[in-house]
């Protein structure tokens, strides 16, 4: 009987990789690796064992490897996370990236390569590998520490940053020169579909979900997941993109569901077996002579891929207002390539764009800095304590300051406040017009009628129906408040209502040039003038039905956005330079010795340093806990310190492990803020119980920064002083309404 080649490849290929990562994984080595070798054993280019002999059909099975690899890295990113990450972690990305484009194809070109190649070895050393700094991060015990929430948070801007990569790259590869235009115009069309596809799968996955809940078992729920995936991949190539980008966007939709981790944990074998497929199709491009014949440009490119991340990092973590220590180990940590750089090499390779040793050169680079990156993270500390010593003293000092003033709380004006809503509210609304009016006018309507005249019963209807789903959208789009608060109090200031008026006026004839646009498909110009004026009129007429319309469908949006998170909770973590103090969620184990104790027994404070900041027990939530609250089993609780007392704190309370995903979900409400204290601050002499800090706020001071001196854990009894630079605990947005105006 014949065995089909696709099936006698497969068994050759997970074989080789069974036993290879079996291998690596007693060497305590990452997995990919491991797959990567056995590729490179079963491939073309090495004949000790049997090769594949149908290279094409496992080339299909690492596409299809791709796009689930894509889906998951989807549902570990979700764009609530991407809201979350904070200024920090965007400026650092952003400016790692772009240094790192710029190095990639500075060493291409210097290396004597084409522009092309040049181009895409800067895409391929931009982006880090989230599997390798996870996987690392858990074998060395770090992900408590206080840089690695900083870590984290580049990681998931860097997702986005290489999927718009993907893009641009594509385009660029198409054109096969740098056009400017058609650049922007894919960036355009990347953003306008990525709305529609969040804002349409928002609205409607999470409902469906929680109506089928009932009926949905493991099973059923992988293969709806899955089918939601793939559709999502078909959708995305038929407007032109990757089929990568489709997976990565429905995984990210899925993210934001309260069935999230369920699809991650039930696709997680599915993505590891076709992964691993993906890995190993890797390897067998591979020819070692070549790489051999390339040695040279791998140890440069190894070279600039580690230097330049550390300082590129580095760099972008101090920008940003990072001390000195975090901004280092974070950009130690950060030091490789890895799966999104086979996925861009891969398109390079697929587009035949990118020369034919790029790819083994790239898997090179990565499976060097895959082995250096645990050492990396581990030597992070002792580099920082070297780097700080060839500092000069002033240049510390200037650093230190220089954190400490961009990370102080500044009032958002009431202009750039509405300013930023009006762009916002104007951006989304164009956007899901538009989409509905292509929609009607070039699939409804050729399907319900092929007559050109505008006096057509089926032409008629569908604009009608058009017109009644579009009608909620017009009016947020040109009557809606926006940033109420913020515009009354611009209202009350005479000389700026005239521009005030003018920002109204243009939402208003926006939302006719829209109404333009869509009556315009459908009619002839005479007849579209005339029903722009009724469609205006009747906007006018029902604004108040429609406003309740609107309300509910915006209702149903944010609800179904926040489930995941009123669900499970949320914690923003802040860092508190420059003691390296840091926010850390911990679970009270019904075994734990703190059951039943209250805060003063347990003296937390004079035992480890640290601080319990919330408490946070089902659904309610203790702000700033006094000496005789009780800690229970099940009890979440939100401590701030150092990574040496959060430590020793973890162990004596017998944390149960939690994944970081979890653990970054908790006690949104509390933050890290600095204040300085100003000579005409109402706080300015007064100690710390008499400026109430606690009673009006539910916030604690953990320290103050005097003259370059640092109290830890000040009396309220201490004076706050002119200068000072307090570090405040608490709800921010009580934390905001005390401090405004400082």
């Amino acid at each position: 009987m014949h065995i089909p080649a696709l099936i006698s490849d497969l068994a050759l290929i997970l074989a080789a990789a069974a036993i290879t990562t079996l291998i690596f994984k007693q060497l305590k080595q990452p997995l990919v690796l491991g797959y990567i070798v056995a590729g490179l054993l079963v491939g073309p280019h090495v004949s000790l064992l049997p090769t594949v002999s149908d290279e094409a059909n496992i080339q299909t099975w690492s596409e299809i490897g791709v796009i689930f690899l894509l889906f998951s890295l989807g549902l570990e990113f979700s764009f609530k996370k991407l809201i979350k990450v904070g200024g920090a972690a965007s400026i650092t990305a952003v400016i790692e990236v772009g240094m790192m484009l710029l190095l990639g194809y500075a060493a291409g070109r210097l290396l004597g390569w084409s522009t092309m190649d040049s181009i895409f070895l800067g895409g391929i050393l931009s982006v880090s590998s989230t599997t390798i700094i996870i996987r690392a991060f858990d074998e060395l015990g770090v992900k408590g520490k206080q840089f690695a929430g900083l870590v984290f948070g580049i990681l998931v801007v860097e997702d986005l940053v290489a999927i718009v990569l993907l893009v641009l790259l594509s385009t660029l590869a198409a054109s096969r020169q740098f056009a400017g235009i058609e650049m922007l115009t894919s960036v355009v069309k990347l953003v306008f579909f990525l709305i529609i596809w969040f804002v349409a799968g928002i609205f409607f996955l999470p409902t469906l979900l929680k109506r089928t809940r009932k009926l949905m078992n493991e099973e059923t729920l992988l293969v709806t997941s899955i089918g939601l995936c793939l559709l999502m991949v078909v959708l995305a190539t038929e407007v032109g993109f990757s089929p990568a980008l489709g997976a990565f966007v429905m995984g990210s939709i899925l993210a934001e569901t309260t069935q999230a981790e369920k699809i991650e944990h039930l696709v997680k074998p599915v993505k590891e077996l076709f992964g691993a497929v993906f890995f190993v199709s890797v390897g067998m491009l591979i020819d070692p002579a070549m790489i051999v014949k390339y040695a040279g440009p791998v140890a440069v490119i190894t070279v600039i891929t580690i230097l330049g991340k550390l300082l590129s990092t580095t760099t972008g973590a101090l920008i940003a207002g990072q001390p000195l220590k975090p901004a280092v180990q974070a950009g130690m940590s950060l030091a490789q390539i890895g799966e999104f750089s086979f996925i861009i090499a891969t398109l390079g390779l697929t587009l035949k764009v990118t020369s034919h040793f790029l790819y083994p050169v790239a898997v090179a680079v990565s499976a060097v800095t895959t082995f250096t990156t645990p050492y990396l993270i581990r030597s992070s500390e002792r580099a920082y304590v070297r780097i700080a010593a060839l500092l000069p003293h002033r240049w510390r000092t200037t650093l230190n300051r220089y954190s400490a003033a961009t990370q102080t709380i500044a009032v958002v004006s009431d202009w750039k406040q509405l300013l930023r809503s009006y762009f916002m509210n104007t951006v989304l609304y164009s956007v899901i017009i538009i989409a509905i009016v292509l929609m009607s006018a070039y699939y409804v309507l050729p399907m319900v009628t092929e007559a050109p005249e505008d006096i057509n019963p089926a032409r008629i209807i569908t604009a009608l129906v058009t017109l009644l789903v579009l009608s909620p959208f017009l009016w947020a789009l040109a009557f809606r408040g926006v940033s109420n608060q913020a515009s009354a109090n611009i209202w009350r200031q005479k000389k700026y209502r005239g521009p005030l008026l003018l920002l109204r006026l243009l939402r208003i004839g926006l939302a006719v040039s829209l109404v333009g646009f869509f009556v315009d498909l459908f009619f002839s110009v005479v007849v579209a003038l005339t029903v722009t004026v009724i469609i205006l009129a009747l906007l006018l007429i029902f604004h108040r039905k429609l406003q309740a319309f609107y309300t509910k469908i915006e209702e149903r949006f944010f609800s179904n956005f926040n489930e995941r998170e009123t669900r499970v909770g949320g914690i923003n973590k802040q860092v508190l330079a420059p003691w390296d103090a840091h926010l850390a969620v911990m679970n009270i184990s019904p075994m734990s010795p703190a059951v039943g104790k209250t805060l003063q027994e347990l003296a937390i404070r004079e035992r480890f340093g640290a601080n319990i900041a919330l408490i946070k027990r089902g659904k309610q939530q203790y702000a700033a806990p006094g000496k005789d609250e009780r800690l229970y089993p099940g009890d979440m609780v939100t401590v701030i310190g150092t990574d040496e007392q959060i430590s020793q704190l973890n162990r004596f309370l017998e944390e149960e492990d939690s994944s970081i995903e979890e653990k970054q979900m908790l006690a949104h409400d509390i933050v890290l803020r600095r204040y300085m204290i100003k000579k005409e601050a109402p706080l300015c002499g007064k100690t710390i119980r008499e400026a109430g800090i606690r009673e009006q706020s539910q916030g604690m001071i953990l320290g103050i920064e005097r003259s370059g001196k640092r109290i830890l854990n000040p009396e309220s009894t201490t004076v706050l002083q002119e200068g000072d630079i307090i570090w405040v605990a608490g709800s921010d947005k009580k934390l905001a309404a005390f401090f405004k105006g400082f």
